[in-house]
């Protein structure tokens, strides 16, 4: 066992519109901004957690309420079923991003939490095990098992999921020189709240349309077609209903649009937006432009992020740093 493990998760996008719980992207700010949960796992004398960070006052103090505390509990349970030998261990959550942000902030310190707790005890789960586990963990907070923030986060790069038990998903190949301008206005949605909007039944031609747009955009992806990948991203599912839990979405929509974005949408259930953009001046100009009119609150902010194509990743340490390695 390692003596102290300290892992990073970034944020993502679920859905990215055109693959409602079928398709994530995990992203990196530009600046290289830490803007994602940390989890540290070190030996103690009995079970304990930790929460810090800059958003640590909007989770409940009490370490049963904390999906880490359940991760952790989810892990030894799985350890014993293995017949591993189960040591005490002091996990401390460093809360980096806002909850029922849209940003996959509950698949953050999922992922971070089973991928330290897996190095810490010298990877005793692959990749495939521990998604299965982060799935189930997530489903905890969100009602349902889906894997559109938890692979991307973990794995990185862009995420396609599969109903398949031995493979839970296919990377698609990204489109690199992309910026991605992230906005949380700092007004709450839940998941099951935005779930629970979403009707029980679709029109065939519904289904048709979300069907068809989204083998379009895998294709292209594939074919590296960007004109065609972001002409396709579209949500057919989800946007009409939840459009209405967002601060003037379709008027910020639409004013982004004019100011050349190739692609707007809600990031996860929202509220954050995201915008996809051609290039840096573009996107600067977005971001200024959503500081000033989209931001409800001080704690509300703007990103400019590229593709993360790696993941989950060991850091050295977390104290005093606001910058990945």
């Amino acid at each position: 066992m390692s003596k102290k493990t300290a892992v990073f998760a970034p944020v993502s996008i679920g859905n990215v519109s055109v693959g409602f719980d079928s398709l994530g992207l995990a992203l990196r700010p530009i600046d290289g901004q830490l803007l994602g949960d940390v989890v540290e796992v070190e030996a103690a004398q009995q079970n304990n957690f930790e929460l810090t960070g800059d958003f640590a006052d909007r989770l409940p103090t009490d370490r049963e309420s904390n999906i880490v505390w359940l991760v952790l509990q989810a892990f030894e349970a799985e350890l014993i079923v293995r017949q591993i030998p189960v040591v005490a261990v002091k996990v401390t959550l460093h809360k980096n991003i806002p909850v029922c942000s849209g940003m996959g902030s509950s698949a953050c310190s999922v992922v971070a939490a089973f991928v330290a707790l897996n190095d810490f005890y010298q990877q005793p789960f692959d990749d495939n095990q521990l998604l299965q586990l982060m799935g189930q963990a997530e489903a905890k907070i969100s009602g349902s098992v889906h894997y559109d923030n938890v692979a991307p986060c973990f794995l990185g790069g862009m995420q396609l999921m599969l109903n398949n038990q031995e493979q839970v998903t296919l990377s698609l190949p990204l489109f690199k020189d992309i910026y991605w301008v992230l906005a949380y206005p700092d007004v709450e949605v839940s998941t099951q709240a935005a779930r629970a909007l979403l009707p029980a039944v679709y029109e065939r031609s519904t289904l048709i349309s979300f069907g068809q747009n989204l083998a379009g955009f895998v294709a292209a992806c594939f074919q590296q077609d960007q004109a065609l990948a972001f002409a396709l991203l579209k949500d057919e599912i989800a946007e009409p209903y939840r459009a209405e839990l967002l601060p003037d979405y379709a008027q910020t929509k639409q004013q982004l649009l004019k100011m050349n974005s190739l692609a707007v949408g809600i990031s996860g259930s929202g509220p954050t937006i995201f915008s996809a953009c051609e290039d840096l001046k573009t996107a600067q100009q977005q971001a200024t432009w959503l500081e000033k009119n989209y931001l409800q609150t001080e704690h509300g902010f703007v990103a400019i992020c590229q593709a993360d194509a790696t993941g989950t990743r060991a850091i050295d340490s977390v104290i005093n740093t606001q910058e990945l390695p």
